[in-house]
């Protein structure tokens, strides 16, 4: 869907106001978007839709995907939990997998964040060079 640069305005200035503390008020944006389709501004599909995206990258900022070539131990867990939450905040939801390719180390996957120190990237990488 087009969305016109006044819609996307719209949406993301409805969305800050929802979020006044970096999370989403659910209370608050189901009222808005209730508001929104009782009310029917000028191009408020383009709104509906932008505000939809919006509170779809939130949530996908907010899981951590780790990737590891065997088991963690619960002290890795811990610690790799505690600098992650550090650096993007509260509100993470961890989910664990394991993936025998990556030949050693982790590959973690937050939002559109990679953070990649496994074996098969270094050896990627390494082929790639040559």
């Amino acid at each position: 869907m087009k969305v016109s640069k006044d819609a996307a305005r719209t949406a993301r200035r409805i969305f800050s106001l929802c979020s006044p503390h970096g999370r989403i008020d659910e209370a608050k944006m189901r009222t808005a978007i209730k508001l929104i389709a009782e009310r029917k501004p000028r191009d408020y599909r383009a709104i509906l839709h932008s505000l939809h995206r919006l509170i779809r990258i939130d949530e996908e900022s907010r899981k951590a995907l780790v990737e590891s070539a065997t088991e963690l131990e619960t002290a890795s867990r811990v610690r790799l939990e505690t600098n992650l939450i550090d650096k993007y905040g509260d509100g993470l939801s961890f989910t664990y997998k394991v993936t025998p390719e990556l030949l050693g180390g982790v590959r973690i996957r937050i939002g559109n964040d990679v953070l990649d120190g496994s074996v098969q990237a270094r050896l990627d990488r390494l082929a790639n060079a040559f």
